[in-house]
């Protein structure tokens, strides 16, 4: 007997999963407060070098004309004022070209009327400093990268439920911090621990949601806590719209984590990890618990020990699994390799757009709006075209179709900015869909005993990509087209590979290895008989199996 049996007998998509995938679409909600929030905490708004002659007139470098800044800010080869540097001595009636010209020496001066206040203009993170700024972001995502390690190693060891709560803690207390910091360092090292606590939110609430899920529901069930994170990305260019502040609105963000805190407090063990480890006295109980909601208590008395154990997997499940186990047989090394390239181009891609709000034409909160609601349509229809051409066609051609159409906004000259922001849209939902994909698709391809394992490794190549997207794009300094090209390519390459991965459209979730290995790859037909397909392993296989 399998665990889908006993999930359909007792309700695999009913009252129980409505209740549990709404109390873990608030999490998922939470993730893009944080992880685009440096689109606005660490924004660099229009900066010129800090007049004292004008300050001690009562003036300021935004409310003087063009010809008084003439006589102190050179000009940049646009035609605009240098931000970055001042005349040594005043200019007069002869604007020498040969008048040496000086980083700014009592700092800068920013305009406020976008932003009150930002990580840049609080500690002059600009000019030669600017990548220190650009830098914050990749702390937090090297931050998310170690976290998916450690919480996808100790999630599949401890638990789903408690891990989970502890990575809200985490974020709570890290994301206060931040707010209050006192020094650039201070606040790149509490972003970075929020990081490595918000990877667990990210990698444990899919799982946990999909393992509670019937096969035929898990695609619906990955949509909609996927869409929660769409509702997120628009809620935080609302809350930075009313917010200029960086440190209020950083408290803003945090405030929805203590809240998940309590509503996580109801939230149910995996059972599948319960029977998975030979936890079938607490399995009974959450399965009983959930019979009883969605009133299948006709069930109830199926879900004795003595049934249980017969669910309970093979003695492969009662190892100690590692992060080792995940290339030691070769087709989990073959899965390990290729989705772990796909989620790092997933999420390059994905970052690489998002942190791009700017030079469209269209206001920053706009556009941030804009990409988040652009998520729900592609979300939808990518719940459609998922359940008609699979996991593996809708993955790579969501890929490839986000890298061609970067290539494409790249050949479009700057002053077509509506072309451009179409197109960037467009490529944003396609992004989207292969990160929505993403989760569903590598939560079907690993087994059970290995599955916050695997995401963990997939997400931390992931966050890989979305710390190195920031510093790709300052390679735009080197040549202006370099960083789409990056991006172009990295889709289309990815894409391609992913055609090497097995389909895993209606197939049960594997449980252990020697699922993924022997290919049981279980079949419901139209009349409902199921058809199992095996693949002979080689000595080679079994002996690296007898090592798990």
């Amino acid at each position: 007997m399998r665990f889908e049996e006993i999930l359909d007998d007792i309700g695999g998509f009913s009252k129980f999963q409505f209740l549990l995938l709404s109390i873990l679409c608030l999490p998922r909600a939470i993730l893009p407060l944080h992880f685009l929030l440096h689109n606005f905490i660490s924004a660099t708004p229009p900066h010129h070098c800090s007049l004292r002659i004008l300050e001690s007139r009562n003036e300021s470098v935004w409310s003087s004309g063009p010809e008084t800044l003439a006589s102190w800010l050179p000009y940049q080869d646009d035609g605009s004022f240098s931000s970055c540097r001042v005349y040594s001595n005043p200019q007069t009636s002869n604007l020498s070209q040969d008048n040496r010209t000086v980083i700014c020496p009592d700092g800068w001066t920013y305009d406020k009327s976008q932003f009150s206040s930002t990580t840049s203009s609080e500690w002059d993170l600009v000019c030669n400093d600017k990548q220190l700024n650009q830098a914050l972001v990749t702390y937090f995502f090297l931050g998310v990268m170690f976290g998916a390690v450690i919480f996808g190693q100790l999630s599949d060891k401890f638990g789903r439920k408690y891990m989970l709560l502890l990575a809200l803690f985490g974020s709570t207390l890290m994301g206060a911090i931040a707010a209050f910091s006192t020094s650039y360092i201070m606040f790149a090292v509490s972003r970075a621990l929020s990081g490595l606590s918000l990877s667990g939110l990210s990698i444990i609430g899919i799982v946990l949601g999909i393992e509670w899920t019937d096969m035929k529901h898990r695609t619906f069930a990955s949509t909609i806590m996927s869409l929660s994170w769409s509702v997120g990305n628009m809620l935080l260019a609302l809350l930075a719209y009313y917010i200029r502040d960086w440190r209020h609105l950083m408290l803003a963000v945090t405030v929805p984590c203590a809240v998940a805190i309590i509503c996580c407090g109801w939230l149910p063990e995996s059972a599948r990890w319960l029977l998975a480890n030979g936890r079938t006295e607490e399995a009974n109980k959450y399965l009983v618990q959930c019979a009883t909601m969605n009133r299948r208590n006709q069930c109830r008395t199926n879900l004795d020990t003595e049934v249980l154990r017969k669910v309970t997997l093979s003695e492969v499940a009662e190892k100690n699994h590692t992060y080792l186990d995940l290339v030691r047989t070769p087709q989990l090394r073959k899965i390990t390799l290729c989705s772990g390239l796909s989620w790092f181009a997933v999420s390059f891609l994905y970052y690489g757009i998002s942190f791009k709000i700017s030079g469209f034409g269209v206001s920053i909160y706009l556009t941030q709006f804009i990409y988040g609601a652009i998520e729900i349509p592609a979300k939808i229809l990518t719940f459609f075209i998922l359940d008609v051409i699979g996991r593996r066609n809708g993955q790579a051609w969501f890929l490839i179709t986000t890298g061609a159409l970067i290539g494409i906004n790249t050949a479009i000259p700057l002053e077509y900015s509506v072309s451009r922001t179409c197109i960037a849209v467009v490529a944003k939902g396609c992004s989207e869909a292969a990160f929505t994909t993403a989760f569903l698709y590598s939560a079907e391809l690993y087994p059970t005993v290995l599955r916050q394992c695997g995401m963990g490794y997939t997400s931390c190549l992931c966050r890989f990509g979305s710390s190195l997207a920031p510093m790709i794009m300052l390679l735009d300094d080197v040549w202006l087209l370099l960083p789409p090209v990056i991006f172009a390519g990295t889709g289309i390459i990815s894409g391609s590979l992913v055609f090497l991965l097995p389909e895993t459209l209606n197939i049960h979730l594997p449980e252990n290895i020697l699922d993924v290995e022997e290919g049981r790859h279980i079949k419901t037909d139209g009349e409902g008989d199921e058809k199992i397909q095996l693949k002979p392993l080689s000595h080679e296989d079994n002996a690296a199996l007898q090592k798990n």
